[in-house]
């Protein structure tokens, strides 16, 4: 069954994700971020292009004629599933595939609206018995 964490109380839910997508590539772990749609893809795409060099992640978008041999995926809904190890969600929604993953990471932001999604999100996999770790920010 997959596990589920939770991540709140982000203050930028980009570098939240790039704090997890380092710790589980360390790990030896595949990961793909969820994200809303290609607009989406290519910014995160350029934000990780830019980030510090000696701390390169190897990635690439689901498209890409690569993708099977990158260990980070920035996916968004239409594309084929490529690995099924860590899946990121930076989307409002519960990813309708979560399950085949074997860890899911749910990251949320301070404000209200994000926050009130996540509780739903939350509230879904514990309504079927996920096993759900919370992780408070601010209270770290």
């Amino acid at each position: 069954m997959t596990r589920v964490d939770f991540i709140f109380n982000v203050e930028r839910k980009v570098d939240q994700a790039i704090l997890v997508m380092q710790t589980q590539l360390k790990k030896g772990r595949q990961i793909t971020v969820h994200v809303a749609d290609e607009e989406e893809a290519v910014a995160l795409d350029k934000t990780l292009w830019a980030f510090h060099v000696a701390s390169f992640l190897p990635h690439c978008m689901v498209t890409h004629d690569a993708a099977a041999e990158t260990p980070v995926l920035i996916h968004w809904q239409q594309q084929a599933l490529l690995q099924h190890d860590v899946l990121v969600n930076l989307q409002a929604v519960t990813p309708t595939f979560f399950s085949r993953f074997t860890r899911l990471v749910e990251i949320v932001g301070r404000d209200d609206t994000d926050k009130q999604q996540a509780r739903e999100r939350f509230k879904f996999y514990r309504d079927r018995g996920y096993e759900i770790n919370s992780y408070d920010l601010a209270k770290l």
